[in-house]
């Protein structure tokens, strides 16, 4: 089983002798290392696979995008675990409602991390946590769609237990006219807890959610609709570190 970084609300994550984005200024000037998600934001299994395949190499984590599960179903969790046993996978469900039944199906299926939404109830956080406990695994709370009152609802959701919050502009948020990546970047730092960034990632932002101290970067279209993914994948990997 690969093991996950512990949340340490002063130093952020810290796994095997790596330091995972500082949430606090108590270890600001230290070096740390942001992980790279990518977004498979396919529609089958097969495009999954060869974008998975593509890519791998040059990313830390394989997200099955919601659309994904919602047509190729839970089965595609466990294809995409089982080609890729080195990578974490996570399972966007975006689960609303009965987290812990949701939350254990995808952890059944081979899930190492799974979202639940962040404007669901606390008792469907909880549920999820609960589940992922049951299996040594972690839950996300994915902020998507919640834009006022976001920093304060990060912080309450932290409570809740999960492993960190993805502050996250959706396609459709992201094609209003006037979209900057930039008030999510704000409200990561103002919350004070382990967050990623989804929404607007791509080779010219990077740089800036890494000083954000985010702990992962997603990149969807950054490097599905490149005409080299991997060459992009290669590119955002290089600058996250640099």
């Amino acid at each position: 089983m690969i093991g996950f970084p512990d949340v340490w609300w002063c130093c952020g994550w810290v796994s095997a002798g790596r330091r995972w984005g500082c949430c606090s200024s108590c270890c600001r000037g230290e070096e740390f290392v942001v992980q790279l998600q990518v977004a498979l934001d396919v529609l089958d299994l097969p495009s999954a696979l060869t974008l998975a395949n593509r890519v791998s190499e040059f990313v830390d984590i394989l997200e099955l995008g919601t659309p994904l599960v919602k047509s190729a179903g839970i089965a595609a969790v466990t294809a995409v675990k089982a080609a890729h046993p080195d990578k974490l996978v996570f399972a966007d469900l975006k689960t609303a409602d009965a987290g812990e039944l949701e939350a254990d199906l995808a952890f059944g299926a081979g899930a190492d991390l799974v979202t639940v939404m962040g404007v669901a109830d606390d008792d469907t956080v909880r549920g999820a946590v609960a589940a992922g406990a049951r299996h040594g695994k972690r839950v996300v709370a994915d902020m998507i769609g919640v834009v006022d009152g976001r920093v304060e609802r990060i912080r309450q959701v932290a409570e809740l237990g999960v492993a960190f919050v993805e502050i996250h502009a959706g396609l459709d948020e992201q094609a209003r006219p006037g979209y900057s990546i930039d008030r999510l970047l704000a409200d990561g730092r103002a919350a004070g807890v382990p967050f990623s960034i989804a929404g607007g990632v791509k080779a010219d932002t990077i740089g800036s959610v890494r000083e954000a101290g985010a702990v992962v970067a997603v990149a969807g279209g950054a490097i599905y609709n490149a005409d080299d993914p991997a060459a992009a994948a290669a590119e955002l990997q290089k600058r996250i570190v640099s």
